[in-house]
C-alpha cells in the first residue's frame, strides 16, 4: 500500500471553561483577544486518527492546517510535538469573523493549494461553535466523499478505508473510497502525549510574523533548519475570492449571546423517587426550560 498525504484541520478555540460576559464583541463575533485558548478537543482525536494511519502506513505525511490569528501557530507546534510531519496556517485579518460557510471555503482553497491530498481529517465540531458543519461543508467544496462521527479505524485497504461511526442509536460500519474527508468523534482514542524529542526539535518553529519579533539567534536557527519554518498563507496565497471570506462571506449573524451562571441558591437535591422526578419535570416545564 502506498503512503498517504493527510491534512488534519485543527482549530485554536477559546477555553469555554473561562467564558465571561465580555466574551463576545458587539458585532456578535468571539472576543478571542481576551480569552485563553486551547487545541480544540475533537481535533486532537482527528490528529490521533491520522497518526494511527501513519503507524500502519510508514511514509505517510501528516499535515496540520489551522486557520486563525497569528497566535494560532501554537496549534501547529502542538501538532509537531505529538507527531505531525508538516504544518501551516492560514492567517489574514480579512478572514476574521467567518462563519462555517466562509471558513469551509477558506479551508477548501487551502487544501487545493496543498494539492494531491488523500485524506482530510477534522474533529466533529469545535467547542466555540458546536455546529459540526465545517468538516462536511469543506468536503463538498473539495468534492471528497465524507464520513462523519468516526470512532474507530477498522481497516485500511489499497484504495479504501473501513471505519466505525457513532450514531445516536447505535453504530455503523462504513467503507469509503480514498480520497475522503472524515470527522472524528470524541469517542475515538485519546491523542498521544507530546514526544520529548519532537518538542526539543520543533520548539523554535516559527511563522514569518513570529520571526519578525524574535531575537537574531532564533532567526538564524530557522534559516539553518528549514523544517522550523511554518508557512503562513494569506488571501492572495490561496487565491480566495474576497466576497466569500470573513464577514463578507458569512450569512450567519449572531443576534445575542448570554452568559448564564447557576447560583448555589438555585440548586436543589432530589432523590430517585417518581414523585421527585415528576416535581423536577414540572418545574422545568413551568420555567420553559423544556416543553
Amino acid at each position: 500500500m502506498k503512503p498517504l498525504k493527510i491534512v488534519v484541520l485543527a482549530k485554536q478555540v477559546p477555553d469555554t471553561r473561562n467564558v465571561g460576559p465580555d466574551a463576545m464583541k458587539p458585532d456578535g463575533t468571539v472576543n478571542r483577544g481576551i480569552l485563553p485558548t486551547i487545541f480544540n478537543p475533537d481535533d486532537l482525536h482527528a490528529l490521533e486518527f491520522a497518526l494511527q494511519v501513519k503507524d500502519k502506513l510508514p511514509g505517510t505525511q501528516v499535515i496540520i492546517l489551522t486557520m486563525g490569528p497569528k497566535r494560532a501557530a501554537d496549534i501547529v507546534r502542538e501538532g509537531y510535538y505529538r507527531g505531525a510531519d508538516y504544518g501551516m496556517m492560514v492567517s489574514d485579518r480579512r478572514f476574521g469573523g467567518a462563519d462555517t460557510l466562509a471558513t469551509s471555503y477558506t479551508l477548501a482553497m487551502t487544501i487545493k493549494k496543498i494539492g494531491d491530498v488523500d485524506m482530510v481529517l477534522a474533529g466533529v465540531q469545535a467547542i466555540d461553535g458546536d455546529t459540526a458543519q465545517t468538516g462536511p461543508q469543506t468536503a463538498e467544496k473539495i468534492d471528497f466523499p465524507q464520513v462523519t462521527y468516526i470512532e474507530e479505524l477498522i481497516e485500511l485497504g489499497e484504495n479504501d478505508i473501513t471505519v466505525k461511526r457513532r450514531l445516536d442509536k447505535g453504530v455503523e460500519i462504513v467503507k469509503s473510497p480514498i480520497p475522503v474527508l472524515m470527522t472524528v468523534n470524541g469517542t475515538f482514542d485519546k491523542c498521544r502525549s507530546r514526544n520529548v524529542k519532537k518538542l526539543l526539535k520543533y520548539k523554535h518553529a516559527r511563522t514569518n510574523t513570529e520571526l519578525s519579533r524574535e531575537e537574531d539567534f532564533i532567526k538564524e536557527l530557522v534559516e539553518q533548519r528549514p523544517y522550523l519554518h511554518i508557512p503562513e498563507w494569506n488571501v492572495e496565497d490561496i487565491k480566495a475570492e474576497i466576497s466569500k471570506i470573513g464577514l463578507a462571506g458569512s450569512p450567519t449573524k449572531v443576534n445575542k449571546v448570554e452568559s448564564i451562571v447557576m447560583k448555589v441558591s438555585e440548586a436543589k437535591v432530589l432523590d430517585d423517587s417518581q414523585d421527585s422526578i415528576d416535581l423536577m419535570v414540572g418545574e422545568l416545564i413551568n420555567a420553559h426550560v423544556i416543553g
